[in-house]
């Protein structure tokens, strides 16, 4: 079973990343096991956790995990920018990214099919914006039009949309998604071969 430490803003993170490793690695064959170090706080938060995590493990030699995922949303700041504060370290296993630009509520909303399928009713594509909770008003506009108050923002809904989601169509229609699963799925094809 591969072990796989986890980092990320908030619930939201941890929820959609969690169902999208989780859907990847069946799709891959391999079991996972995952582990939450950071999911709360935001931002820097993740980043302090993440740099505390690692020194811990270089300290003690150890125990250490088959792969690190680390989450944050760019918040408009780019993909490169947000991915240069982790790769500035080197870590003892590989780091997968997962930076959803802007903001983690986007990869919900870019496959209608699959909105459609959980909801009896598609959603558009949304175009890029930058605002701070442009996503999430969107997720929770919605769901609303077909009637349902998410309780939650609709991450509630979260890995019932990654499960009905054609991951390679999502993929194509944002840079950051395409980011996460290709680099997921060449890390766990490295595992595969093991």
């Amino acid at each position: 079973m591969l072990e796989i430490v986890l980092f990320g803003e908030d619930y939201a993170h941890e929820t959609v990343i969690g169902a999208l490793t989780g859907r990847i690695a069946v799709e891959a064959g391999i079991e996972i096991e995952l582990f939450w170090k950071s999911a709360v706080e935001g931002h820097g938060r993740v980043v302090r956790e993440f740099r505390g995590y690692l020194r811990q493990l270089e300290a003690n030699a150890g125990p250490y995990p088959d792969l690190i995922i680390a989450a944050t949303d760019a918040n408009c700041q780019g993909l490169n920018e947000r991915s240069r504060l982790f790769r500035d370290f080197n870590p003892p296993r590989p780091l997968v990214l997962a930076i959803p630009d802007p903001h983690v509520e986007r990869w919900l909303l870019l496959d209608g099919s699959a909105f459609n399928s959980v909801f009896g009713r598609g959603c558009n594509l949304p175009l890029y914006k930058c605002g701070r909770n442009e996503y999430k008003t969107l997720l929770i506009e919605n769901i609303r039009a077909i009637g349902v108050i998410p309780e939650f923002g609709g991450i509630e809904f979260a890995t019932d949309l990654i499960q009905a989601m054609d991951i390679n169509r999502a993929a194509r229609a944002d840079d950051s998604l395409n980011r996460f699963i290709t680099d997921l799925r060449r890390v766990l094809r490295q595992f595969q071969e093991v």
